[in-house]
C-alpha cells in the first residue's frame, strides 16, 4: 500500500492522518476515541503544505486530512469515516434508533460539514483575504461561524429530541462534527454562550473522556514535543 504510514505497535494496524487543529481530522479523533479504538498517528502540517507533498497524496489524492487506514483499507471524508466505524464497530452506536431520529441527527452533522465548515476552511479564507483583505478574513468567518450556530441551534430545539447532547443523553455523530466547530468559534472570538442547547451539549462533551482525550491541544506539536521528550 504506496504512501501509507508507519504501523505503531498495539494499533491493529490503525493509523490516522491528521493535522491537530483540523476539524475534519478532530471529528475522527473523536469517533475513535468513542469506539475505543487505539491508533497511531502520522502528522500532517497543512499549514507548511504537507497535504500536497506526494508521499501524502499516495494516502489520499484529494489531498486532504484526515485519511485513516484500517482494516486494510484507506478511507477519506470524515463523515464517511465516521460511518464505516459505526457500521463496523456499532457499540456504542453514533446515531439513534429509528429513521426520524437518525435523519435528525444526520442533517445536524451536515448542516456543519457541509455548510458552515466549508466556508472556513484555510483555502477559503486565503482567498477571502487576497480579495478584500485582512480584516475581511476575520469578518467573513467570523459571520459565516455566528450564522451556522445560531441555525444548529434552531435545529437543537427539535420536538422529542432533548437531552445532555445533540440528541439525547449519549454523545453520537452531531456531537462529533459540532465539537470542533465550537473549537474554532472560540479561535475566532465567537461567543455561543447566548444559545442554551449547544452550550449545555458543550459542557457534556467537555467532561466526556472521549472529547478530552480527541481534543487539539493534546495533538498540537509542541505538546507532541514534550511528550516526546
Amino acid at each position: 500500500m504506496p504512501g501509507v504510514g508507519a504501523v505503531a505497535e498495539g494499533t491493529g494496524g490503525v493509523v490516522l492522518h491528521d493535522y491537530w487543529r483540523s476539524s475534519a481530522s478532530y471529528r475522527v479523533r473523536i469517533a475513535l476515541a468513542l469506539k475505543g479504538i487505539v491508533y497511531g498517528r502520522v502528522p500532517v502540517d497543512l499549514v507548511a503544505g504537507q497535504q500536497r507533498a506526494a508521499a501524502h497524496l499516495d494516502v489520499n489524492p484529494q489531498g486532504l486530512v484526515p485519511a485513516l487506514q484500517i482494516d486494510g483499507l484507506v478511507l477519506t471524508q470524515s463523515l464517511a469515516i465516521i460511518d464505516y466505524l459505526d457500521e463496523t464497530r456499532p457499540a456504542p452506536p453514533l446515531l439513534p434508533q429509528g429513521a426520524p431520529a437518525r435523519a435528525h441527527v444526520r442533517a445536524l452533522a451536515l448542516a456543519i460539514a457541509c455548510e458552515v465548515h466549508p466556508l472556513s476552511n484555510l483555502a477559503v479564507l486565503a482567498r477571502v483575504e487576497a480579495l478584500a483583505g485582512a480584516d475581511a478574513r476575520a469578518e467573513w468567518n467570523r459571520d459565516n461561524i455566528g450564522r451556522g450556530l445560531s441555525a444548529f441551534e434552531r435545529m437543537l430545539d427539535h420536538p422529542g429530541f432533548a437531552g445532555r447532547f445533540c440528541h439525547g443523553d449519549a454523545p453520537g455523530l452531531a456531537d462529533c462534527v459540532l465539537i470542533p466547530q465550537l473549537y474554532n468559534a472560540d479561535r475566532w472570538g465567537v461567543s455561543f454562550d447566548h444559545l442554551p442547547r449547544i452550550s449545555i451539549v458543550a459542557r457534556s462533551c467537555a467532561a466526556h473522556p472521549a472529547f478530552l482525550a480527541a481534543h487539539p491541544d493534546n495533538f498540537a506539536p509542541l505538546a507532541q514535543a514534550a511528550a516526546a521528550g
